[in-house]
């Protein structure tokens, strides 16, 4: 007998040693941006950007990622509790040291406070290093994508953000995941698993990205790439939740979701980027205010 969905049953922790685990969602994390680093690298060589400007771009976005999307989850999605207890917004760990402590990362993130961070990140990062905004934004674009796609298939390992009950033969039966057990049924019930939706969507979007920066370079238009981003990978976001469960409490019985009211403005933000006049400028970063040849 073929049964008509998947079951996935497998620890979300690759290590676990009590007080610390390695989970397959943070290796995932790395690795999206592992590669993410050696698309830039192929980018900015092509455009002869030096690799120390690279470097630095690498901790901007890092430190924003993490701390944008765990402020987007804390603010977006649960303001009460971590209004209530601030503290707990930045601790990756919970208990106390000694007793039952309990190293557990940052559990609560969310894409679009991710997005927001980094965008403010680059904001910085460009005045800085006198680049132009829109033009840094759109190399950080593609591998936004790219990124996104590794983070959702974390999601997936996690068994998180599942979607809602399907009897499609490629529904998965998320058995370590709560959300998935039905009361009425008494038992689990295949899902969606929009979490790997997501990531299709993103990986797509990713070459979409890249092809398109490579059939139009050195003619791209700034701003042109990070309007496409916004309006495909927010568009599929948009459409994605309405197979997804509600992330929250507050969010049942809204016509739209949190995830779904959040996209939208980035997506008009994407049809003004694509539709703006604008222009193609040529960079000349400042790599070291100290070495009077980068000036």
């Amino acid at each position: 007998m073929i049964l008509n969905y998947i079951v996935w049953n497998l620890k979300p922790q690759i290590l676990d040693f009590n007080s610390f685990e390695i989970r397959y969602y943070s290796l995932l994390f790395g690795i999206g941006f592992i590669f993410g680093y050696y698309v830039l690298a192929k980018l900015f060589k092509r455009e002869g950007i030096p690799n120390e400007l690279l470097d630095k771009l690498v901790i901007y976005v890092i430190i924003a990622t993490i701390l944008g999307a765990r402020l987007g989850h804390c603010l977006f999605y649960e303001p009460q509790e971590y209004l209530a207890h601030p503290l707990k917004i930045f601790l990756p760990f919970e208990g106390t040291i000694g007793k039952d402590f309990r190293f557990t990362g940052y559990q609560g993130l969310a894409s679009h406070g991710g997005v927001i961070g980094i965008l403010f990140a680059l904001f910085l990062y460009a005045r800085k290093f006198k680049i132009p905004y829109l033009w840094i934004v759109d190399r950080m674009a593609i591998v936004g994508a790219l990124g996104g796609a590794f983070i959702r298939l974390g999601n997936f390992f996690n068994s998180e953000i599942t979607g809602t009950p399907t009897d499609l033969p490629w529904g998965v039966k998320f058995m370590r995941s709560w959300d998935s057990f039905d009361a009425a049924a008494g038992e689990v019930v295949p899902k969606h698993p929009a979490q790997l939706y997501e990531a299709l969507c993103y990986l797509a979007i990713f070459f979409f990205l890249l092809w398109f920066y490579k059939r139009n370079y050195p003619k791209l238009i700034l701003g042109r790439l990070t309007g496409y981003f916004f309006i495909l990978l927010f568009a599929a976001r948009f459409f994605i939740e309405f197979v997804k469960d509600d992330q929250v409490s507050f969010e049942h019985g809204m016509f739209l979701n949190m995830g779904q009211i959040l996209s939208l403005p980035f997506i008009a933000l994407g049809v003004f980027l694509i539709f703006r006049k604008s222009e193609i400028k040529p960079i000349k970063p400042v790599v070291s205010e100290s070495n009077p040849k980068k000036k």
